[in-house]
Protein backbone atom coordinates (compact mmCIF):
# COMPACT_ATOMS: atom_id res chain seq x y z
CA UNK A 1 0.00 0.00 0.00
CA UNK A 2 3.09 2.12 0.25
CA UNK A 3 3.50 2.65 -3.38
CA UNK A 4 -0.13 3.62 -4.28
CA UNK A 5 -0.08 6.01 -0.72
CA UNK A 6 0.87 9.54 -3.34
CA UNK A 7 -2.07 8.08 -5.96
CA UNK A 8 -4.33 7.86 -2.79
CA UNK A 9 -3.75 10.80 -1.45
CA UNK A 10 -3.93 12.70 -4.64
CA UNK A 11 -5.77 15.74 -5.08
CA UNK A 12 -7.52 14.41 -8.47
CA UNK A 13 -7.85 10.77 -7.08
CA UNK A 14 -9.79 12.45 -4.67
CA UNK A 15 -12.43 14.73 -7.03
CA UNK A 16 -12.67 11.76 -9.20
CA UNK A 17 -13.89 9.32 -6.72
CA UNK A 18 -16.25 11.62 -5.21
CA UNK A 19 -19.74 10.55 -5.30
CA UNK A 20 -21.39 12.85 -7.84
CA UNK A 21 -18.42 12.57 -10.34
CA UNK A 22 -18.87 8.62 -10.10
CA UNK A 23 -22.43 9.20 -10.21
CA UNK A 24 -21.82 11.27 -13.37
CA UNK A 25 -19.60 9.03 -14.66
CA UNK A 26 -21.97 5.44 -14.14
CA UNK A 27 -25.00 7.88 -16.02
CA UNK A 28 -23.15 9.14 -19.16
CA UNK A 29 -21.90 5.13 -19.53
CA UNK A 30 -25.51 4.08 -19.32
CA UNK A 31 -26.76 6.33 -21.77
CA UNK A 32 -24.23 5.53 -24.17
CA UNK A 33 -23.59 2.40 -24.47
CA UNK A 34 -26.09 0.22 -22.42
CA UNK A 35 -29.48 1.99 -22.54
CA UNK A 36 -32.17 0.95 -25.31
CA UNK A 37 -31.50 4.38 -26.48
CA UNK A 38 -27.48 4.28 -26.90
CA UNK A 39 -25.59 5.86 -28.78
CA UNK A 40 -25.03 2.86 -30.51
CA UNK A 41 -28.49 1.88 -31.18
CA UNK A 42 -28.72 5.59 -32.73
CA UNK A 43 -26.41 4.99 -35.10
CA UNK A 44 -27.70 1.97 -36.33
CA UNK A 45 -31.30 3.44 -36.62
CA UNK A 46 -29.74 6.34 -38.47
CA UNK A 47 -28.32 4.16 -41.01
CA UNK A 48 -31.53 2.39 -41.44
CA UNK A 49 -33.25 5.54 -42.25
CA UNK A 50 -30.45 7.02 -44.19
CA UNK A 51 -31.11 3.45 -46.43
CA UNK A 52 -34.96 4.25 -46.15
CA UNK A 53 -34.37 7.55 -47.85
CA UNK A 54 -32.25 5.99 -50.61
CA UNK A 55 -34.80 3.38 -51.87
CA UNK A 56 -37.45 6.11 -51.46
CA UNK A 57 -35.58 8.23 -53.33
CA UNK A 58 -35.07 5.24 -56.30
CA UNK A 59 -38.95 4.35 -56.30
CA UNK A 60 -39.45 8.23 -57.00
CA UNK A 61 -37.66 8.03 -59.76
CA UNK A 62 -38.68 4.92 -60.54
CA UNK A 63 -42.26 6.12 -60.50
CA UNK A 64 -42.13 9.50 -63.01
CA UNK A 65 -39.44 7.19 -65.25
CA UNK A 66 -42.82 4.61 -65.94
CA UNK A 67 -45.26 7.67 -65.89
CA UNK A 68 -43.45 9.14 -68.33
CA UNK A 69 -43.50 5.74 -70.62
CA UNK A 70 -47.17 4.91 -70.01
CA UNK A 71 -48.00 8.63 -71.47
CA UNK A 72 -45.48 8.03 -74.25
CA UNK A 73 -47.31 4.99 -74.76
CA UNK A 74 -50.89 5.84 -74.46
CA UNK A 75 -50.36 8.82 -77.10
CA UNK A 76 -48.36 6.80 -80.22
CA UNK A 77 -50.28 4.06 -81.24
CA UNK A 78 -46.80 2.54 -83.05
CA UNK A 79 -44.92 3.08 -79.77
CA UNK A 80 -47.26 0.75 -78.21
CA UNK A 81 -47.23 -1.75 -81.03
CA UNK A 82 -43.06 -1.81 -80.96
CA UNK A 83 -43.54 -2.10 -76.93
CA UNK A 84 -45.73 -5.10 -76.83
CA UNK A 85 -43.45 -6.60 -79.57
CA UNK A 86 -40.24 -6.44 -78.12
CA UNK A 87 -41.46 -6.73 -74.23
CA UNK A 88 -43.93 -9.60 -74.36
CA UNK A 89 -42.87 -10.83 -78.48
CA UNK A 90 -46.31 -10.69 -79.27
CA UNK A 91 -46.80 -11.25 -82.82
CA UNK A 92 -49.74 -10.35 -85.61
CA UNK A 93 -51.92 -13.43 -86.90
CA UNK A 94 -49.96 -15.25 -88.99
CA UNK A 95 -46.88 -14.09 -88.51
CA UNK A 96 -43.79 -15.97 -87.12
CA UNK A 97 -41.46 -14.52 -84.52
CA UNK A 98 -37.94 -16.03 -84.37
CA UNK A 99 -36.00 -15.22 -81.29
CA UNK A 100 -31.88 -14.81 -81.45
CA UNK A 101 -29.86 -15.58 -78.62
CA UNK A 102 -26.98 -13.20 -78.59
CA UNK A 103 -23.78 -14.58 -78.82
CA UNK A 104 -21.18 -15.58 -75.59
CA UNK A 105 -18.06 -14.23 -76.31
CA UNK A 106 -16.71 -15.24 -73.12
CA UNK A 107 -16.53 -18.98 -74.39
Amino acid sequence: MGRFKYLFESKWFKRLTNKYVLATLFFSFWMLFVDRSSLVIQSELDSKLKALNDGINFYQKELTHTENQIEALSSDPEKLERFARETYWMHKPGEQVILVAPLDEEK
